[in-house]
């Protein structure tokens, strides 16, 4: 199983996914992606337009960076099925769900996964990629973000605490993978 998740991403990453929508900042696009990211990690959830709901309860996105090679993915989702992937390369997919029911379920999916982690993940505004190794997920909850750090080996084991976490952060990749490759 890591074999073909690791395939979907590294062909995001190298652009050879056909459609692989690019970040527009004629300047820089990997620091556009790095703003956007940030901007997702530091905003509060009223100024995104979120509110607490009974299916959402503390936790209204998530986001989750993890190194490819040289580079770092972040696939960012929210409650209202909204999702992301920023890269620090050069490009990214950007706002995947929309009009796209399964990018949708599966990035509600991965913000559920991560409202049971809420208590144990760490309140942080310390929003730096994770070092070689590791992994990160940022929770965005109602009153701040809030992390968890472990080494990707645990996560691409099936015996991982956080690999069912991990898991749904990839489906949403595999979804936003199958839109970019219809266009």
């Amino acid at each position: 199983m890591r074999a073909p998740r690791l395939l979907v991403v590294a062909t995001l990453l190298l652009g050879v996914g056909s459609g692989a929508a690019l970040a527009q900042d004629a300047k820089n696009p990997a620091q556009a992606m790095r703003d956007l990211r940030i901007a997702f990690l530091s905003s509060s959830a009223s100024s995104l337009g979120f509110q607490p709901t009974k299916e959402y309860p503390r936790v209204f996105g998530v986001a989750m960076d993890w190194p490819i090679g040289e580079h770092t993915a972040t696939i960012v989702t929210a409650q209202d099925g909204s999702a992301s992937l920023y890269t620090t390369a050069t490009f990214g997919v950007i706002g995947g769900s929309a009009a796209h029911e399964p990018v949708r379920a599966a990035a509600q999916r991965f913000v559920k996964a991560a409202e049971s982690h809420h208590d144990e993940a760490a309140p942080t505004s310390n929003y730096a990629y994770p070092s070689k190794g590791k992994v990160r997920f940022y929770l965005r909850t109602f009153d701040g973000a809030r992390l968890i750090e472990t080494e990707s080996a645990s996560v691409y084991s099936t015996a991982g605490r956080y690999s069912p976490l991990f898991r749904a952060g990839q489906a949403v990749v595999t979804e936003l993978r199958k839109v970019t490759e219809q266009k």
